[in-house]
C-alpha cells in the first residue's frame, strides 16, 4: 500500500490545483479579458440601440442630423428633410461601433491644441434612447490610419484605430441619398424617351412567360433586349454629384436651364416619374437633372445626356434576319461556292434536305444556324435603299433564306461587299442597308464539312 501512496499524493494536490484554476484562476482571467475588451471599445452601444446622431463639421456648414425609422431606415432631418445614403451612414455607424482605443495618450491633458482637438474636425453626437456620448475628432495620429479623439464622458484625450478618411468626410453631400431616380428596374413598365429629334417608347411585354421589352413608338418591333438592360442599368445607378436645394438658389438656377435635352418617363404601377436633363452651358461641362417642382436640382455627370440620348436604331432589335432560331423549319444557303438548305427535324437537329439519311456535325450546324440568325447590323448606311450594286448587294457574297414553321412566312438576309472589317447586309428585320461583322463571310461552312465525322474503328487487344 505504501508504494501507491505518493502517487495518490500527488494525484489529490493535481486535482485541486485543477479545481482552484477552473474556480478561481480561469473566471477571473476571463473578466479581466472582458473588462479589457470593453474599456477598449470607444463606444459602449449596439447598433440597433442607436436612436439618433448629429454631425457638427468645423468645415461643412450647419449640423446633420440623422435618425432612423422601425425599419432602421436613416433619414437626415436637419438642415433639410430627405433621406439618407443606406451606405454611407452604416458605414459611419460600423466604424464607430467597431473603433477601439488603442492608448490613453493623456488623462487630463493641459493643452488639447497638440492633438487637434481644442478646435476638432468633426464632433459626433451619439444617442442610444435616454443614453448619450459625445465624441471629439481631432488629428490623424502617428500612423495614418489612427484618429486622436475625446469622450465628453471622461475627457481622456485617446489614440483610436477610427478610420480618418470615413470619420472626417461626412459632408451632408456625402450623407444624403443621391439616386436621381429611385426606381428597380425590374419593376418598370414602360420607359418613354425623348429629345428635340426622336422619341422612343419601350414597354415590357410578356412573351412566352417571359417579360421581353418591345418597342411601342414610332413603331413595333422587338427591342434589343441588352441595350435596354444597359439603359436601365444607367438609370438605376444615376447619382447626384451635388445638390441645389429649395430657395433663390435654385430658382435661379431653374431660371436658366432652357430646354430639356433628354426627358425620360417612367411608368410603375401605371404611375410615372419625370426625369428631364438639362446643360445650359456644354462649355461649362456641368449638367443638371430635375425631377419633381418639390426636389432639389440635381447636379449629375454630363455623360448622363449621351448616355439617355438614344434613337430607334440603337434601342430596336438590330438582328437582320429578322427571325428566332426556334422558328426555323429550312434555312437555304447559297454562296458563290455553292448551295445547301439545312432542314430543322426536330427541336433544332439539322439535317440536309438532299440528304436527309447523311448524319451532321450538330454542335457545327447549330453554330452556323445560330450566327446567321444573331448577326446584328453595326452602322446604318441608307434608311431607304435605293441601288444596291454600289454594295455588292445585286450579286451577294452570301444569301441566307429561312422558310418559317408556318410554312408560309420567309426572311432574308443577304451580304454584300466587305470594308474596313465590316460587310455591306441587308435582311428582313430591319428596313435599310447597313453594315455588319464580316465574320460571318468566313464562318459558313462548306457542305461537306457539315457532315459528322466518323469515329475510327476500336481494334481489339491482342
Amino acid at each position: 500500500m505504501k508504494r501507491y501512496g505518493f502517487t495518490i499524493a500527488l494525484a489529490a494536490v493535481l486535482t485541486g490545483l485543477a479545481a482552484y484554476l477552473y474556480v478561481v484562476e480561469f473566471p477571473a482571467e476571463r473578466r479581466k479579458l472582458q473588462t479589457d475588451t470593453q474599456t477598449r471599445k470607444l463606444l459602449p452601444f449596439e447598433e440597433r440601440a442607436i436612436t439618433g446622431l448629429t454631425v457638427h463639421s468645423s468645415a461643412s456648414g450647419p449640423d446633420i442630423v440623422l435618425a432612423p425609422d422601425d425599419r432602421r431606415t436613416w433619414t437626415i432631418t436637419a438642415p433639410v428633410h430627405t433621406a439618407a445614403d443606406a451606405r454611407e451612414v452604416n458605414d459611419l455607424l460600423r466604424a464607430l461601433l467597431l473603433g477601439t482605443v488603442t492608448r490613453i495618450v493623456e488623462e487630463q491633458a493641459a493643452s488639447l491644441a497638440p492633438f487637434g482637438l481644442e478646435h476638432p474636425a468633426v464632433v459626433l453626437t451619439i444617442l442610444a434612447g435616454d443614453r448619450q456620448e459625445t465624441l471629439s475628432l481631432g488629428d490623424i495620429g502617428p500612423i495614418s490610419s489612427t484618429l486622436y479623439a475625446m469622450r465628453a464622458s471622461d475627457k481622456q484625450v485617446l489614440l483610436t484605430d477610427l478610420p480618418p478618411k470615413i470619420l472626417l468626410t461626412r459632408t451632408l453631400a456625402a450623407l444624403r441619398k443621391k439616386e436621381v431616380l429611385p426606381v428597380a428596374q425590374d419593376q418598370i413598365e414602360r420607359l418613354r424617351l425623348s429629345n428635340p429629334r426622336t422619341e422612343v417608347l419601350l414597354e415590357r411585354l410578356d412573351e412566352k412567360n417571359k417579360k421581353k421589352w418591345q418597342v411601342r413608338f414610332p413603331i413595333e418591333a422587338k427591342a434589343d433586349q441588352p441595350a435596354v438592360r444597359n439603359l436601365l442599368i444607367k438609370l438605376e445607378d444615376l447619382k447626384a454629384l451635388a445638390f441645389v436645394d429649395a430657395g433663390t438658389e435654385r430658382d435661379t438656377l431653374a431660371a436658366r436651364l432652357g430646354p430639356p435635352l433628354v426627358k425620360i418617363t417612367v411608368t410603375i404601377g401605371g404611375t410615372d416619374q419625370v426625369m428631364k436633363l438639362y446643360q445650359p452651358n456644354p462649355s461649362s461641362g456641368e449638367a443638371y437633372a430635375v425631377t419633381t417642382l418639390e426636389a432639389p436640382i440635381y447636379k449629375v455627370n454630363p455623360t448622363a445626356i449621351r448616355d439617355f440620348t438614344k434613337d430607334l436604331f440603337a434601342l430596336q432589335d438590330k438582328r437582320l434576319l429578322g427571325v428566332d432560331m426556334g422558328n426555323i423549319a429550312m434555312l437555304s444557303v447559297k454562296t458563290r461556292e455553292g448551295r445547301y438548305v439545312l432542314v430543322n427535324e426536330n427541336v433544332e437537329e439539322w439535317a440536309l434536305e438532299d440528304q436527309p439519311g447523311k448524319t451532321l456535325d450538330q454542335q457545327v450546324a447549330g453554330l452556323f444556324v445560330s450566327r446567321v440568325v444573331d448577326l446584328p447590323a453595326e452602322l446604318r448606311v441608307v434608311r431607304d435603299p435605293g441601288p444596291l450594286a454600289p454594295y455588292g448587294l445585286s450579286s451577294p457574297a452570301a444569301e441566307f433564306v429561312v422558310t418559317a414553321k408556318d410554312g408560309t412566312t420567309t426572311h432574308r438576309l443577304i451580304l454584300g461587299n466587305k470594308t474596313s472589317g465590316l460587310v455591306y447586309a441587308m435582311g428582313s428585320g430591319l428596313p435599310g442597308i447597313y453594315q455588319a461583322r464580316s465574320d460571318l463571310l468566313t464562318q459558313i461552312p462548306s457542305k461537306d464539312s457539315l457532315f459528322a465525322k466518323s469515329e475510327p474503328a476500336k481494334t481489339s487487344s491482342p
